[in-house]
């Protein structure tokens, strides 16, 4: 099976959610792709409570709620997505580029942007954890109410560990956190929240086994000390994730570690084929997701004229006119 579209969109995170929407904005027919079953790409899969505060406009808002906006937003326009499908070849042809997917159909696009945020991710595992997985065990928390009334052991020192914390607390039994060191990777004003609540931090300890079936006990050990049991009847194994781009490395792109080097119109070195978001790199980049927003916006105008040369760069405001 193969579909024609203007543009065709890799990655269904904020960025690619907002491009989405901008594309339809400039009367262009969309497809978002994307390897996660649903839109929201990191933010969906890895932290859908958690509140943001970096969104213009927004002085808090939860994940979930800012992908459901941006879901919301694009509707108007009618994108196609194509959720739990990876993009895997790219070839040219005569009037533009031909995507195969995982499943073997193929998209054929006048253009594609790449907004792929960190790429496919994998989350870090826990020793100790192995075949715990769903049985008490869970890399993410997308939704707190499952966990509430359990005792939970979150492992890890990082953002997400402490986000954690400081979400399941008002509703969880009890909530320690394990970590293997004395130092955390996590803000600083986070790390005090969590104290502040009273949450035990448990330092320079390693989780020895899971017990129970189902799962109510983790064995800990603190190093130079004994062994301790904590019940527990979740635990959350925050370790941190690796990534990479995938299939996406193939194509012949310039990259730079995991990211795609762009131009100053978010070009990547192919024709007709731009990035925005996480992925992309040039000089002074900063990874926000209000710096996505703006680099979608400035890659869709681009694409426009390079697919329209009489079509103007800037088509003025999505409040115009209406």
């Amino acid at each position: 099976m193969e579909r024609d579209v203007d543009l065709l969109i890799v990655g269904a995170g904020p960025t690619g959610l907002f491009a989405a929407y901008y594309a339809g904005f400039r009367e262009m027919n969309v497809a978002v792709v994307d390897a996660l079953p649903e839109p929201g790409g990191q933010v969906t899969a890895m932290y859908p409570e958690k509140m943001i505060f970096d969104v213009a406009g927004f002085p808090a808002v939860r994940g979930r709620d800012l992908v459901n906006g941006l879901v919301e937003q694009a509707a108007q326009f009618k994108p196609t997505y194509l959720l739990g499908q990876q993009a895997r070849t790219c070839e040219s042809t005569e009037d533009g580029l031909r995507v195969g997917l995982a499943d073997g159909s193929s998209i054929t696009t006048k253009a594609v942007l790449i907004t792929a945020g960190m790429g496919e991710f994998n989350p870090r595992p826990l020793p100790a954890g192995d075949g715990w997985l769903g049985r008490g065990m869970v890399h993410f928390v997308p939704v707190l109410a499952e966990h509430a009334g359990q005792h939970v052991v979150i492992v890890g020192g990082g953002d997400s560990a402490f986000d954690w914390a400081l979400a399941l607390h008002p509703i969880a039994a009890s909530v320690k956190i394990v970590h293997r060191r004395a130092n955390f990777r996590a803000h600083a004003a986070t790390v005090r929240q969590v104290r502040e609540l009273g949450v035990e931090i448990i330092t320079d300890a390693e989780v020895l086994a899971l017990r129970g079936e189902p799962l109510s006990e983790v064995d800990v050990k603190v190093k130079g000390g004994d062994a301790r049991t904590l019940p527990a009847q979740a635990v959350v194994a925050a370790l941190g994730f690796t990534a990479d781009l995938g299939p996406i490395e193939s194509w012949g792109l310039e990259l730079d570690h995991r990211a795609v080097l762009v131009d100053s119109t978010m070009k990547t070195k192919l024709d007709r084929i731009y990035a925005a978001g996480d992925v992309a790199q040039y000089p002074g980049k900063v990874k926000l997701i209000a710096t996505g927003f703006g680099e979608a916006a400035t890659a869709v105008n681009n694409i426009a004229v390079a697919l329209n040369p009489s079509a103007h760069l800037f088509p003025g405001h999505s409040s115009d006119g209406s």
